[in-house]
This record gives structure tokens, C-alpha cells and sequence, in this order.
């Protein structure tokens, strides 16, 4: 018998309205879950279950009278912690900054609050975000709650966390380089980052998005009408969109779709990933779908400039901090931007020029398929304590490859779990359509998960 922490969003509107369940009764359970769990995870920051009941009250409270204030009244979410919410700090995942209280929310926390959702933490992420790893300066080590010796991924690692265990239905994670899903992968959730711009961000970057990190397609969907509307703080944001966010109906008959089992450079592809990517392929094929084998989009050139480039602008960013604040970063991130020092400005834009390269060769591959299918990460798992998967800060971007293009060519992806290895640990699938395609992955993951009916048996509490 499932928990009642396991309730989608639709299950938990539905009590709400019938009044089966209330807010404040749903929250109390699952209060009395993430006790069980964080020590064990150590997915939240800024965790607040006081606060956390007095929005339970008023959501049940309106309820009662039958006028939630909107789609996502009375469900608890979980902000990641680069996410600003007013009057808490943003440490950045980082020992290195000040603990400033934030003046305003972020677009996400703005649009979280409009709509009534329970904002009841935020979620670990390392240093400055910048790996992909539950490992910080700041915050304690987070874990995968399918096996706490192993790494959850980054840099959302705490809202994989927490979606794994089951700290409610809705988790929003960032990603610049493929950091909503490449954790997602590594924790058998749904990750999805949208099209550049669908969901306002502040601050803005090249190549930075946010997106829902959940259990199912569905409350990925269902969320993406509130997470969409548009903010004039971030400069991409895109205009308003009457999509119906829940039209998730799908017929693959007719579509090319490209398999990518090769990123083109970084780690090799490991075997249990390669035979459980390539038989989620044959689902599509089976369901009517032409399914190609394509090239990658990415090359050593691009990877290394790329490197390049976010080493320098990283660096600009710290260079400004004095000797101790800078001794506070995680070395390994510390190590990895002293590489920026030496950058020139030439150096630094041919590193930038790298992702138009990308953008261009994402943009090439699309002319002759529909969607493309890949890896989410080419490994299985990594140690929790391990800055990335290579543990090497003079090789940091090698677990990347198979997603950071789709940032610079702003096109959506998502991470849909495939396959769990020998070893137990959840294999994640990646699924990439055209730009402003947003529908169509997810209209896809939803086929996917019809398909294999999901994940049966997630991890239980301790």
C-alpha cells in the first residue's frame, strides 16, 4: 500500500476539494517523513516546518471555503537554494560568502506564493553550483536515498534528494549544464528543463534554466502553468503561453527520433547504461516510431572551450574576494577557477564562441529528427563523498556531454528513469526536442512512463 506521502498533486487538489484531506493534515505526515529521512540525506536547507505549518493552516483554511488561491494551493514544494526567497540568505552551497537576507523572491518563489504552494525549504546544491555533487562548503554532504553511500548528483543534488525520498510531489531545481538532470538520473525522478526563457530566472545566464524535478510527468506538467508565467527580471523570459500543460497525449507514429549512444568526448558510456538506453529506444520503435542512430553533437573543442570560458568568468566572480573568503571554497572548486587566472580576454570569448559551436551543431542534427534520445549520464554512480564523477578538477566537465549542449541551444530536455543497474541504482533517460518543443518531451515522457509503468518501488524511509 503506498503512503500518503506519495500523493501526486492531482491525488492531493482532489482531497483538498473533497475534503478527504486538508493541507495541514497532509503536511503533518509528511513532516513526521522528512524526519525520518534528513539525517540520513541531508537534502534541505533553511528547513522551517513551523512556518511550514502555519501555511498549511491558511491553505486548509481556504480550502474549507472552497477558494484556493490557485492551482498549487496547499502542496509543498521545495525551492533549490540559488532560488532567492525574501528575508532568507542564498549561501550559494559556499562557505565563502555572506549570509545576506535576500530582498525579494525570486520569479519561481514569486509565482510559488501567488498560487498558494507551501514553500516549506530550500535544497542543498554545492558551491556556487558549480558541480555536480551533493559535496559543499556550506551544507552537510547530501546522499542518495537509494543507497546513502553514493553521490544524489548536482547541482541540484538536495531536490533530487528530496524527490527520491518523497518530501512531497514538487521539487524545482536549476540547471546551466545539465544540473535538473543529471541528479535526476542518478535518483530515478523526472527532471525536465524547459526551453531557454519558459521559465523566468534571476539572475539570468547564458545557458541557465529552472525546471520541476519530480516523481512523475504528470506533476512536472501540472506545475509548468504556474513555474511559465513570465517575469520582466529575466531579459528571455518568454512571452505569455495559453499551452495546456496537461494535454500529455502522444502519437510517435510517423516520428524520427535519433538515438545518440555516443556523446563525442567525456566519460565512456557504461554498458548497464548503453543496454537500458538503447531498449528504451526500442519502445518508441515498437510504438510506431522511425528511431535512427545519430552522431553527437558535442566535441573535445567545444567541451574545452566551454572549460575555458567558465573557468575565466568564475574566476572574475571570486578574484574580487579576499585570501580567507577564497580559502573557504571547496578546493576542488577552488582549484578548477585558479585555472581561470591566467585566461586572456581573446582566450576567454574563443572559449565562449564554443557554445554558437554547440548551438549550431544541435541546431544542424534537428533539420533530420523529431526528438533525440541518449544517456542522461554515461555512468552508474559515484561515491557520495566525490566532488564529481571524476573526482578531478583538471578534468570537471567530462560527465556532461551528453547534456550541456542542450542548454547553449536552449532547446528542452528531460531525465526519465529507464532501468535500474545490477547494483540497484536508477538509469536515466534522456529525452530532447526542438526548440520551444516543451510539449512534445514531455508528451513523450509521459508515453515512456505509460509505457514501463514508472518507478514501482521507491526507497523506503529509514
Amino acid at each position: 500500500m503506498s503512503e500518503p506521502t506519495d500523493l501526486s498533486i492531482q491525488d492531493l487538489r482532489r482531497k483538498f476539494a473533497d475534503k478527504s484531506l486538508s493541507p495541514s493534515e497532509y503536511w503533518l505526515a509528511l513532516e513526521k517523513h522528512i524526519e525520518a529521512w534528513e539525517p540520513v540525506i541531508s537534502a534541505l536547507y533553511a528547513y522551517d516546518p513551523e512556518d511550514a505549518r502555519q501555511q498549511a493552516a491558511a491553505s486548509t483554511q481556504r480550502w474549507a471555503k472552497g477558494v484556493p488561491m490557485g492551482p498549487l494551493d496547499g502542496i509543498p514544494v521545495t525551492l533549490k537554494e540559488l532560488i532567492a526567497t525574501k528575508g532568507q540568505p542564498v549561501p550559494l552551497g559556499t562557505a565563502a560568502v555572506d549570509l545576506i537576507p535576500a530582498t525579494e523572491d525570486a520569479p519561481i518563489a514569486a509565482r510559488m506564493r501567488e498560487d498558494g504552494a507551501v514553500i516549506f525549504a530550500k535544497t542543498t546544491c554545492p558551491d556556487y553550483g558549480m558541480l555536480s555533487s551533493g559535496l559543499s562548503s556550506f551544507h552537510k554532504l547530501s546522499r542518495n536515498p537509494w543507497d546513502p553511500s553514493q553521490n544524489p548528483g548536482g547541482s541540484s543534488a538536495g531536490a533530487s534528494a528530496a524527490a527520491a525520498a518523497g518530501y512531497g510531489p514538487l521539487h524545482i531545481g536549476t540547471d546551466i549544464g545539465g544540473s535538473v538532470r543529471l541528479p535526476a538520473g542518478w535518483t530515478g525522478i523526472f527532471g525536465f528543463k524547459p526551453s531557454h526563457g519558459r521559465i523566468p530566472v534571476d539572475p539570468y545566464y547564458v545557458g541557465r534554466c529552472a525546471g520541476p524535478m519530480t516523481r512523475t510527468v504528470e506533476d512536472a506538467a501540472f506545475s509548468m502553468a504556474t513555474l511559465s508565467r513570465p517575469d520582466w527580471r529575466d531579459g528571455t523570459s518568454l512571452p505569455p503561453n495559453e499551452i495546456d500543460w496537461m494535454d500529455l497525449d502522444v502519437d510517435v507514429r510517423g516520428m524520427t527520433i535519433g538515438l545518440m549512444l555516443d556523446a563525442g568526448c567525456g566519460l565512456s558510456v557504461e554498458d548497464e547504461v548503453r543496454d537500458a538506453v538503447f531498449a528504451a529506444a526500442k519502445r518508441f520503435e515498437k510504438a510506431g516510431a522511425t528511431v535512427i542512430d545519430v552522431a553527437p553533437v558535442l566535441t573535445r573543442q567545444m567541451l574545452d572551450g566551454l572549460d575555458v570560458f567558465w573557468r575565466a568568468r568564475f574566476w572574475g566572480d571570486i578574484v574580487g574576494l579576499s585570501e580567507e573568503r577564497r580559502s573557504a571554497i571547496l578546493p576542488y572548486i577552488h582549484s578548477w577557477a585558479k585555472g581561470g587566472a591566467d585566461v586572456s580576454g581573446v582566450d576567454a570569448i574563443r572559449g565562449f564562441n564554443q557554445t554558437i559551436e554547440m548551438r549550431k551543431s544541435c541546431g544542424r542534427l534537428f533539420t533530420q529528427v523529431d526528438a533525440v534520445l541518449s544517456p542522461t549520464n554515461p555512468i552508474v554512480s559515484y561515491p557520495a563523498e566525490w566532488a564529481s564523477p571524476t573526482n578531478d578538477p583538471a578534468r570537471p566537465f567530462e560527465h556532461i556531454c551528453f547534456t550541456v549542449p542542450w542548454n547553449m541551444s536552449e532547446q528542452p530536455a528531460a531525465s526519465i528513469n529507464c532501468g535500474f543497474s545490477r547494483s540497484g541504482m536508477p538509469i536515466g533517460l534522456q529525452i530532447v526536442g526542438p526548440r520551444f518543443g516543451d510539449m512534445l518531451v514531455l508528451r513523450l515522457s509521459k508515453a515512456f512512463e505509460d509505457w514501463t509503468g514508472g518507478v514501482a518501488n521507491w526507497p523506503k524511509r529509514p
